[in-house]
């Protein structure tokens, strides 16, 4: 069995790496420092490297231990997190040389790069999968392990808004609720909280949204100059195409970003309502699926 397997290799490594996807959301930090507490309990330490971290995640246990690099080499092995494609890992460097490797994932298109691979897409949040993990390895959720996981529930749910959330999703909440998580505190600060640059970057999109397709598509965008003249940092673009999904009548949201110090590179983002596979359109242009059908992105350099 998989989780027997994930389990066993755990339990023989002596060194560990943790790693997730380019540009982290909620699901990919608190699935990653979630897998780093848990491997605690199993009186295992691991190095956590994340080199681009929001500082709307700040909170989370263990925050201080996140690293941008190591010197290790080669681990005994690397467990990746949320993250479907070997190409958007970063520190995948690490993750080539490790002697065994394991992917935990909740996107359909994963490709399957590890040696054990525990990918269930029908689970809304990678988070959601560790909650049935850990049980079966018998840790304990307590509050800190319970903090992280449910920030990656409730960021890659939208609050519970999006289609995939399934019975068992309130049920966990409805557990980790019990155990003395603040639902209601995580929710305000990783959905309600912006910080300041964010919020200048949103009127900016806001006053450049052009509606397409008598109101069924909305095209908005930033620019390098923008994120100087507000002093983005890291996360600060997060949520700006989810502006125009949230418009009624519109069914596509398209947001492109110039990517930093790059002055001929995009990454295009796209969400989507009800109709519309965004994923699929994506792959029209040969370029990598990243979500499930509502939330899709690719990049492109001209």
């Amino acid at each position: 069995m998989t989780l027997d397997n994930i389990i066993e290799e755990i339990k023989r490594a002596e060194s560990i790496v943790i790693l997730t996807h380019e540009t982290p959301d909620g699901d990919a930090i608190g699935s990653s420092l979630a897998m780093k507490i848990a491997l605690k309990e199993l009186g295992k330490e691991a190095d956590l490297i994340i080199k681009e971290y929001p500082r709307v995640f700040d909170f989370l246990p263990y925050r201080n231990e996140v690293k941008q690099s190591t010197e290790i080499e080669e681990y005994d092995l690397a467990i990746a997190l949320d993250c479907a494609d070997f190409k958007r890992l970063v520190g995948n460097e690490y993750f080539e040389k490790a002697k065994q490797t394991i992917v935990i994932d909740h996107h359909g298109s994963n490709t399957m790069y590890g040696d054990i691979n525990f990918v269930n897409p029908v689970s809304p949040a990678c988070c959601q999968i560790l909650i049935g993990m850990f049980q079966y390895f018998n840790i304990d959720i307590e509050k800190d392990l319970g903090t992280c996981i449910l920030t990656g529930i409730i960021t890659d749910t939208g609050g519970f808004r999006y289609s995939g959330v399934t019975p068992e999703t309130f049920e966990f909440t409805a557990d980790l609720l019990q155990k003395g998580v603040n639902v209601s505190d995580i929710y305000k600060r990783v959905l309600e909280t912006k910080t300041k640059p964010n919020f200048e970057l949103m009127k900016r999109t806001i006053d450049r949204m052009e509606f397409l397709e008598n109101g069924k598509i909305t095209f908005t965008y930033i620019t390098n100059e923008d994120l100087k003249e507000v002093n983005a940092g890291i996360g600060d673009h997060e949520g700006l195409v989810e502006i125009g999904r949230d418009i009624e009548g519109v069914e596509v949201s398209i947001f492109i970003r110039q990517k930093e110090d790059e002055e001929n590179a995009y990454k295009v983002s796209m969400r989507s309502n009800d109709y519309i596979n965004v994923s699929d359109v994506c792959l029209m242009f040969g370029r990598r699926r990243t979500r499930k059908s509502s939330r899709s992105s690719y990049s492109r350099n001209n």
